[in-house]
């Protein structure tokens, strides 16, 4: 019999949920992560939007939306107007609008409203999220509510407090580890219907992504549905100098088990693809992941200093195997074969070990 955890929804209150572009002319990115996992078909959605330099006139200012949908296929559709981009400062809330018959300044709409007005567009808060893109051949609509578990560990910075300091280049929040998502998703006239699909949520914001970077993400696990995991690291930006840095966070049972610089050791091993090993110890537990993928990964677009371009590449098909240790007890092993997986920058010459 599997053990069922009492899962109590909660208010999304991470920090960094909001806005963080303060206006001027410096180069400016950010940007979101909306991701549903549907078990049955062994599908998932994952969405990405990016705004970049808001104030408009510059080379790489305007906005993007992509979605990486079924077995790793890719649709992108970029937003050159950035006036018609909206964010909360406040709250995780905001969208952008393509093609519309609005004259208004573009916010938050009634579903309905969005859905008559909207033809490409997206917006998208904690508990709601919804959209229409074409590129080319291929379209989507998707609409679904969230309902939020976990947040990130007590509603805390993923970065540490230095993180609320603009130091960093580039911040990194998880917005949420894990929720539930219900609704549906039409990919190229194919419906996908889901009630309590896992759900997950991300943002980044700075100048540019890290020069080099990994990353490993699943809360879609085999019999354990209140198991989630984010691990990355990567080449980042601190005042005049460069950092390695990894961290591991694992959320289950309504406790969080935090794996960052600050507390404890972290070691990994990344194949430039296929294979991605990370081991952390903060001296009461021990981590230790590993990932692979035969799937060949699909390139995506991230914000460089020279505007979106394809510097990563990711799959959501990925194995990955989780064990958790205390005092070197095995506490909790756990396996998924729909893993999100991603390397990114570089030079990806060889296996990356540190």
């Amino acid at each position: 019999m599997i053990a069922m955890f009492d899962f109590k929804p909660i208010t999304l209150s991470t920090p960094h949920n909001g806005y963080h572009w303060e206006g001027g002319d410096r180069r400016f990115f950010e940007g979101w992560y909306y991701r549903v996992t549907l078990p049955e078909p062994r599908q998932t959605f994952a969405f990405m939007y990016s705004i970049e330099d808001p104030s408009g006139g510059q080379p790489h200012s305007g906005g993007a939306a992509q979605i990486l949908g079924p077995d790793d296929q890719y649709l992108c559709r970029t937003f050159p107007d950035v006036n018609k981009f909206w964010a909360s400062t406040d709250t995780l809330a905001l969208g952008h609008w393509g093609d519309t018959d609005l004259k208004s300044a573009p916010g938050y709409l009634d579903s309905q409203l969005f859905d008559r007005h909207i033809h490409q567009g997206y917006q998208g808060t904690d508990t709601h999220h919804q959209g229409s893109l074409k590129d080319g051949t291929r379209n989507c609509s998707w609409e679904y509510t969230i309902t939020p578990v976990y947040g990130w560990g007590k509603q805390q910075s993923t970065a540490g407090w230095l993180s609320f300091l603009p130091i960093f280049e580039p911040g990194w929040q998880i917005l949420m580890a894990h929720g539930w998502a219900t609704g549906s998703i039409d990919w190229n006239g194919t419906l996908y219907q889901f009630t309590n699909a896992p759900a997950y949520g991300e943002k980044n914001w700075g100048g540019a992504f890290p020069r080099k970077w990994f990353w490993v993400n699943c809360n879609c696990f085999d019999h354990i549905p209140d198991l989630a995991l984010t691990a990355g690291g990567g080449k980042r930006s601190l005042l005049w100098w460069i950092e390695s840095v990894a961290m591991v966070g694992i959320h289950y049972r309504g406790q969080f088990y935090e794996f960052v610089p600050w507390n404890a050791q972290v070691h990994w091993q990344i194949a430039p693809w296929g294979d991605w090993h990370i081991q952390a110890d903060n001296g009461q537990f021990q981590v230790s992941l590993q990932a692979t993928t035969t799937y060949p990964g699909t390139p995506l677009r991230a914000p460089t200093h020279h505007g979106l371009q394809f510097c990563c590449r990711d799959t959501m098909k990925g194995e990955v195997t989780l064990q958790l240790r205390q005092q070197r007890r095995l506490i909790l092993e756990a396996h998924s074969s729909l893993c999100g997986l991603e390397t990114g920058g570089g030079p990806w010459d060889e296996t990356w070990v540190h």
